[in-house]
């Protein structure tokens, strides 16, 4: 893939500043495999009780915490990891989750990846979990900087611009702060994880 790796101001902002304007972006594993940023999730820290911020900082949120620009990478319900961006600024708790892309690059080792759940395209990275799964993001990547790329996983901008008014929806799976309408989406895609 080619394209200029997004700066480190354009992370240290407000998570819903940073979200929708990751939509369109390129997210790039270290081995190649790519795709297009489609759908996204803002999380913040006190003032969001969905955010695994809110109670403060923890080993597990640690990088969640930390200085924008990196990837914050978890495991969840013990069987999936989810990558985020962390935005505004250190020691702030605030993140942009990745819940969708369009697949772009290494589109056969993403169905190795994904084996026999994807049969189609689009079945290889419409959900949180599909999309690292996919790329091959866990826990090793937990705090790589995409500004620098020093493990290989950055995050480009290939002249592709975010919609100007994406689909604005409440967060997805939540049980507190479900009510806040912070996820973002293109319009009118099939790669999203949920209409």
């Amino acid at each position: 893939m080619t394209g200029r790796r997004l700066d480190r101001d354009f992370y240290a902002r407000g998570a819903l500043e940073v979200a929708p304007e990751l939509l369109n972006k390129v997210l790039v594993a270290p081995d190649g495999r790519a795709g297009r940023i489609v759908e996204v999730e803002a999380y913040r820290g006190a003032d969001d009780p969905g955010s695994h911020g809110f109670r403060g900082p923890t080993k597990r949120t640690a990088t969640m915490f930390g200085p924008p620009g990196h990837l914050y990478v978890y495991f969840t319900y013990g069987m999936h990891w989810c990558a985020n961006v962390v935005a505004e600024s250190d020691g702030v708790a605030a993140a942009v989750l990745l819940r969708a892309l369009t697949p772009l690059e290494g589109l056969d080792a993403m169905y190795g990846a994904r084996g026999p759940a994807a049969r189609r395209d689009r079945d290889l990275c419409s959900g949180p979990a599909k999309l690292t799964q996919a790329l091959g993001i866990d826990g090793t990547l937990d705090g790589a900087d995409l500004v620098t790329a020093d493990r290989g996983v950055t995050i480009l901008d290939d002249g592709t611009p975010p919609p100007p008014s994406p689909v604005v929806t409440t967060r997805i799976g939540l049980t507190n702060g479900s009510d806040l309408p912070w996820r973002f989406h293109i319009e009118a895609i099939p790669d999203i994880s949920r209409p």
